[in-house]
């Protein structure tokens, strides 16, 4: 009995003392909305998953076209919101679905790409007007979902239900830059979706790629000639990745859209820091933190991070019921999340 006394006496320092030491190395920081986003026409709302931050600082969203009742019809739209979260603009994308996923501006070209999930094309958008051209496409049988630019312009686009890489050079050739199971949606699994979020590295030597159905991140080599190496597993247990984004240190911050949070690896593989959660949803219908966070970009100063919240009831999408599923379909207003872009300091106990 004594020795059981001793072990519990020892056991509850050992908890005191952990639970006094700074929670800092896993401090999820604070969520805040940035904007509401207003109807796409009158009374009529859509959800959102591409996400950038242009030129001019602004963040640019495009509707997904799903709503609480189900899918929209008619042209999708752009939102530009300003760093303050207020509407700049808001333009209807001509001669498009009602479903857009992936944009970004061309760094060498300056124009900006968007991704017609719906008619798998890559639309030519004018940020001002509306207005846009057929780049490629349609692709047949295409998920397509997120895009990236190599140092030349050259664009990458993820391709989820074909488990592909597509290139689309600056004048229009688009070719397949990698393809294969690592990049697929499997069979049977939820969500749906195979290669999602892409970028490349500081050095634009290895692309990585979120695999949303199989949870895992992958890397892709390139080659001195600009081809695709082998990809490979970097790593796996991530729930739902979506949306990645890389920093200055090439850390990757990746959106897990079933989780609710930012998960934000090294390029080894290693975690070092989750951001953000789901805090429920408010009297007004609008969720307070994140909910399916999909996209995400930094400010042009880096110190902030935008993240788009999909909040997607999977069903209407045709696929299974999600973790998220029962919250999604409570929300009145589809928001556009922000948090400070710091990855918060390990305690000095444990340096």
């Amino acid at each position: 009995m004594a020795r059981f006394r001793i072990g519990a006496v020892a056991l509850g320092l050992s908890l005191g003392i952990l639970a006094s030491l700074p929670a800092r190395a896993w401090d999820r920081g604070p969520v805040d909305v940035l904007a509401v986003l207003p109807d796409v026409t009158q009374n009529v709302k859509s959800s959102v998953e591409g996400l950038t931050v242009g030129p001019d600082g602004n963040i640019y969203v495009p509707t997904f076209g799903f709503n609480t009742t189900g899918a929209l019809t008619g042209n999708a739209v752009l939102f530009v919101i300003n760093p303050n979260g207020n509407l700049v603009r808001k333009v209807t994308i001509q001669n498009s679905s009602p479903h857009m996923l992936g944009l970004a501006f061309n760094p060498v070209f300056g124009n900006l790409l968007v991704l017609d999930f719906g008619a798998g094309k890559v639309l030519d958008v004018n940020p001002f007007s509306g207005e846009s051209t057929v780049k490629a496409g349609p692709i047949a049988n295409s998920g397509l979902n997120a895009l990236t630019f190599d140092h030349a312009g050259n664009a990458y686009i993820s391709d989820s239900f074909n488990g592909t890489i597509w290139k689309l050079t600056h004048s229009g050739t688009l070719t397949a830059w990698s393809s294969g199971p690592l990049l697929g949606p499997g069979s049977g699994l939820t969500p749906p979706f195979g290669a999602n979020g892409v970028e490349f590295n500081n050095a634009g030597t290895t692309m990585y790629v979120a695999d949303t159905a199989f949870h895992q991140i992958i890397q892709i080599p390139v080659n001195p000639d600009g081809s695709a190496g082998t990809p490979s597993i970097l790593i796996t247990g991530i729930n739902a990745p979506d949306g990645i984004a890389i920093d200055g240190h090439d850390n990757i911050w990746i959106c897990s859209n079933q989780e609710d949070e930012i998960v934000v690896i090294d390029k080894t593989g290693k975690v070092v820091a989750k951001l953000g959660d789901f805090r429920g949803i408010d009297q007004n219908g609008i969720a307070q933190g994140l909910l399916f966070p999909a996209s995400l970009a930094f400010s042009k100063d880096r110190q902030t991070l935008y993240v788009s919240n999909l909040t997607l009831y999977l069903p209407y999408a045709g696929a299974d019921l999600a973790v998220d599923s029962a919250y999604t379909l409570q929300v009145k207003g589809y928001t556009v999340s922000k948090l400070p872009a710091a990855i918060p300091p390990f305690p000095d106990q444990f340096h």
